[in-house]
């Protein structure tokens, strides 16, 4: 079995990997693609043969749910170059994925700055048709591209099309993808009207990660 190279977003994703038999290493890219494109090159120079972007993404299409898998059909980065993804791979893991929950094959668009509100959802949305959006796809796409490996993009949908953010939570990430959480707490203390958005991001992001975690143990 050809060992994966799997970059995330955060250490919480990345963990989420722990179960898997699946032969693998991990970069965290800390919501970047261009922190990604470089651990993706990092994971094929220590002898991945094949790379995934796995991790949480938001919604754009407002049919997606809380808990949804996204399976990417192709990668969209900033500048609307599109990165396919390995066909017959992701057919194959699509079929073994639908026992955990709903499955979708569709683009998925990858930005430098969060998509943080409703009207910046439905904007992208109108423009790419994008099913999600995330913050590394494209770089780790651009790595495979590069060096002619199969990829795969990964995605679990945490917030959807009509949640907005909470600032607070967007400065929360550290540069090696942990969280802040004294950071979280000051900004939180002068925003205290986020507080229950803060709290209904945790419970989304908790029932993502627990999907993840499943994807992780049915292996890539």
């Amino acid at each position: 079995m050809k060992p994966a190279g799997i970059v995330t977003g955060m250490l919480s994703e990345a963990e989420c990997i722990s179960v898997a038999e699946t032969p693998h290493a991990t970069f965290c890219a800390a919501g970047s693609p261009g922190r990604a494109q470089f651990g993706a090159l990092k994971l094929l120079e220590e002898g991945a043969r094949k790379l995934i972007s796995f991790g949480i993404a938001g919604a754009l299409d407002p049919a997606r749910s809380q808990g949804d898998i996204v399976l990417a059909s192709h990668v969209e980065d900033h500048a609307s170059h599109r990165f396919p993804t390995d066909t017959a791979w992701r057919q194959k893991l699509a079929s073994s994925y639908r026992n955990i929950g709903s499955v979708t094959e569709g683009a998925i668009v990858t930005t430098d700055n969060a998509v943080a509100t409703m009207r910046d959802k439905a904007t992208l949305f109108h423009r790419t048709k994008a099913v999600a959006v995330d913050m590394e796809s494209a770089g780790v796409a651009e790595a495979a591209l590069e060096n002619g490996i199969p990829f795969l993009a990964i995605r679990v949908i945490a917030d959807t099309s009509t949640f907005t953010l909470p600032l607070c939570a967007l400065v929360g990430l550290d540069e090696d993808g942990s969280t802040r959480p004294v950071t979280v707490l000051a900004h939180l203390a002068a925003r205290p009207w986020e507080f229950v958005a803060l709290l209904k991001l945790a419970g989304a992001s908790k029932i993502a990660m627990s999907c993840l975690s499943r994807i992780a143990s049915v292996g890539f």
